[in-house]
């Protein structure tokens, strides 16, 4: 039958007009992905990525990341990376990677559960892995006693806030490909990354030689859905296999591959993570006029690390959702989003100047 005019039982269940600063994931989706979602509703299409939606991403990614990258969407973050990082590495294997890296602190051990690797993590100060510090780690390959280093795993932009440079990823990926290993690059937040440089996601990932790619949408507009984007199909086997093993492999596809294609497609990507760092930059100016607040991190995509007085936090936390990211220190992370606004901003600034006052 066919349906008749959209009609819900469900109702609105919360304010629309509460604002917070907590996390990218709080905001609900853009307007032109819901207007996607839609667009590829109706009718019946096949199930499990044999959609024309999903054949047609491949031409999206095509011409962001060259004739040869291929896409493979997923459900979520960690599901991209857990299979991602799979597709790199024997039952033996293990991944370098930063020690405040999300694979290591957010995933809640999936890398190492599920996939069955193991993680050897090193100290940085900014999130920011060099060859220098992939060298703590990268030994002893022939050493039975100690799982095998075979990937590195760095996050663009970082967990920290901060963004590598082309020629920091070019650094990284010719020492690890010189060493045996093959390169992934956890892009949960790569349109910030790409805007904070103002070049193509293409430059620091494959013209640099990335062999594997989490892509995230979630963050940047879309309803659900995350992409696994191969670069380089020597450095991996079995993709559709294990992305279903994972549990990873969506039978209506087309509604995570549409979202994709209606955020990449033209700009859309960027618009959305040059407001957000705008946003961010914005934030970061208020806060540094605010005496006894210290910002941690530069700011160079779409968060804002900062310190002030705990019993401070606790008090606006009760004005605007954020998170301490490391409560004993006093140390708190604030994100924008795609629809925060200038008047978001500015009053999450001025309450912070108010609780201040009375700290």
């Amino acid at each position: 039958m066919t349906p008749g005019p959209a009609r819900t039982d469900a109702r609105r269940r919360h304010d629309p007009t509460v604002r917070g600063f907590a996390s990218d994931n709080y905001a609900g989706v853009h307007p032109e992905i819901l207007a996607a979602l839609a667009l590829a509703n109706g009718g019946h299409q096949v199930a499990y990525g044999e959609d024309v939606y999903t054949e047609h991403l491949q031409r999206v990614v095509h011409s962001h990341f060259g004739p040869t990258a291929e896409a493979f969407p997923v459900f979520n973050g960690t599901g991209a990376n857990v299979t991602a990082l799979q597709a790199l590495t024997d039952r033996w294997g293990a991944v370098i990677c930063a020690e405040s890296a999300h694979i290591n602190v957010d995933e809640g051990g999936a890398p190492e559960r599920m996939a069955g690797l193991k993680l050897l993590t090193v100290p940085t100060p900014d999130g920011k892995l060099t060859p220098e510090l992939i060298d703590r780690q990268a030994f002893g390959w022939d050493d039975e006693h100690r799982a095998m280093p075979q990937a590195v795993s760095i996050t663009q932009n970082t967990e920290l806030g901060t963004v590598y440079t082309v020629d920091e990823i070019r650094a990284i990926v010719e020492h690890a490909h010189g060493l045996g290993m093959k390169v992934h690059l956890d892009g949960a937040r790569i349109a910030n990354a790409a805007a904070s440089l103002d070049v193509p996601m293409r430059a620091f990932t494959n013209a640099v030689g990335v062999d594997v790619l989490s892509f995230g949408g979630t963050k940047n507009g879309m309803l659900a859905g995350e992409c696994v984007v191969v670069l380089n199909p020597d450095a991996v086997s079995h993709m559709k296999h294990l992305r279903k093993m994972s549990m990873q492999l969506a039978s209506k596809m087309r509604f995570v591959s549409v979202q994709f294609e209606a955020l990449l497609a033209k700009d859309l990507w960027l618009r959305n993570a040059r407001h957000s760092n705008a946003m961010a930059q914005r934030l970061a100016e208020g806060v540094r006029a605010v005496d006894g607040v210290e910002i941690l991190h530069p700011v160079q995509a779409n968060a804002v690390f900062a310190r002030l007085p705990h019993h401070v936090t606790r008090r606006l936390q009760e004005r605007f959702r954020f998170y301490f990211w490391n409560e004993a220190a006093g140390d708190v992370r604030w994100m924008c989003s795609f629809d925060t606004t200038e008047d978001d901003v500015d009053a999450f600034v001025l309450a912070l100047k108010e609780e201040m006052a009375h700290a």
